[in-house]
């Protein structure tokens, strides 16, 4: 019988709380910061996706320090300040309204930050999240690894994957009937519910989390901002990031557009987090299923398949605003379309994100697989950096908010073509695959020339 570590059930424990309550507020970030704090679709696009891309680039800077302060004292100072962060993502507005600072009406909608400088106040809030967030990614991950030995370390990867989707799963249902029940206010709320789950974590991390690991001496910052270059320099493993973003560029929209999308052409009655939990229950489903059926091909071979459906999950999300209305399955067509979609989605990543990582760690150079796997998700940070921004410029010409007009047919005839969001990335998947199947033929072609040198 396999046994785990005391640190080890709570640190998946209290990475469960932390995915939970992430992604609660994640799957509607961008509605938080359009109809709470008045920003535009293209600013709540900016701002979210520095603040996505930032999650992916700063945790292994953050590992670094954690090294140094011990991952126990680490995963305090995250759940402290992710606590505060959460906290204040709902208590701000709040205190701006009781001060009068910013007027809430009776259609549960605040309004009266549009034109006023503490609109920008949420930023260091956000940070605060950031902040955390990328020492939780950094610290729970490392303790699963600490805490392991070659014997077990495969099932206990397999139990913190678990308990991420789990969390991941959990967080998005929670949304849709508080936002429901309680309009933008129930964006609101949603933070002190984000922030009950990080202090429960903080609690348990502080009574409960005593890892018998010492701690090493870790990488200094210089060291890993050399690193950082000299994967950068790498122009195969650079090459191969850039092309992936452009699957993470769509899979990405799930968060970016797809919320403000359904809720808009739909109605409030839409659940976009329910649609949204379609991509982990597939992945659940079909990852390993899909890595055994593959697992004789060449990992760009599958990567390639994966890249493939990729676009027609885009081209299938555009024909929900194109079926004249009519329900499907019970399912408004815009709500069907996007859950077909997004389960297509979820199969194109059980093709490319398992075998990626392999991938990139084949191309490491031989003693530097770690050092280099920290910059994997350079793909993550590229792609949420740009994915949020177009977003927010393609809903602002094509789906626009509806408190801009006066009238419902204004609205429609606005919204008319709503779908051409999905044609960009449509466009997008078929050059990242095309540009793939490229790549995988240069690569060949070296490889040939550097075997018979």
């Amino acid at each position: 019988m396999i046994k785990f570590s005391k640190a080890f059930w709570v640190a998946n424990s209290v990475e469960l709380l932390e995915r939970l309550a992430y992604y609660a507020v994640f799957i509607v970030i961008t509605i938080y910061l359009s109809n709470v704090w008045g920003f535009s679709d293209i600013q709540a696009g900016i701002i979210s996706g520095i603040f996505s891309a930032s999650l992916y680039l700063l945790p292994t800077f953050a590992g670094a320090y954690a090294d140094k302060i011990g991952f126990r004292s680490s995963i305090i100072l995250a759940f402290g300040l992710l606590t505060l962060g959460y906290g204040g993502l709902g208590l701000l507005p709040t205190l701006l309204q009781s001060a009068g600072l910013v007027s809430y009406d009776m259609t549960t909608t605040f309004t009266g930050l549009e034109s006023s400088y503490l609109q920008w106040s949420i930023i260091p809030v956000l940070a605060l999240v950031v902040i955390g967030g990328a020492f939780i990614k950094a610290v729970i991950s490392g303790t699963v690894a600490r805490e392991t030995t070659s014997e077990n370390r495969a099932r206990g990867y397999s139990i913190f994957y678990m308990m991420v989707n789990i969390g991941a799963f959990t967080g998005k249902t929670v949304v849709d009937p508080l936002r429901r029940s309680m309009g933008d206010e129930g964006l609101v709320y949603l933070n002190f519910f984000s922030a009950t789950m990080t202090l429960l974590a903080l609690i348990a991390v502080y009574f409960f989390y005593k890892s018998v690991k010492t701690e090493g001496k870790g990488k200094s910052f210089k060291e890993i901002g050399q690193a950082l270059i000299k994967v950068c320099m790498n122009g195969r493993l650079i090459a191969l990031i850039l092309i992936i973003s452009g699957f993470w560029m769509i899979q990405s929209q799930m968060y970016a557009t797809m919320p403000k999308y359904v809720i808009r052409l739909i109605g409030e009655d839409a659940s976009p987090g329910w649609y949204a939990n379609v991509n982990p229950l597939i992945v659940f489903l079909c990852v390993n299923l899909v890595t055994s059926f593959m697992k004789k091909r060449k990992a760009l071979s599958s990567m390639m398949i994966g890249m493939l459906i990729i676009p027609f999950s885009a081209l299938v999300m555009s024909f929900g605003n194109q079926t004249g209305g009519e329900f499907i399955l019970g399912l408004h067509p815009v709500a069907f379309m996007m859950v077909i979609g997004i389960a297509m989605q979820a199969l194109a990543e059980c093709f490319i994100s398992p075998r990626f990582l392999e991938y990139f760690s084949l191309q490491s150079p031989k003693g530097e697989e770690g050092l280099y796997l920290g910059f994997s998700h350079l793909h993550s940070f590229f792609s949420y950096l740009f994915a949020f921004g177009l977003s927010g410029f393609l809903l602002d010409k094509y789906c626009p908010d509806p408190k801009l007009f006066a009238s419902q047919a204004e609205y429609a005839a606005a919204t008319v073509n709503a779908h051409y969001i999905w044609y960009v990335f449509v466009g997008i998947g078929f050059i990242s695959a095309i540009a793939l199947i490229i790549y995988n033929i240069v690569v060949r072609r070296l490889d040939a020339k550097k075997a018979m040198a």
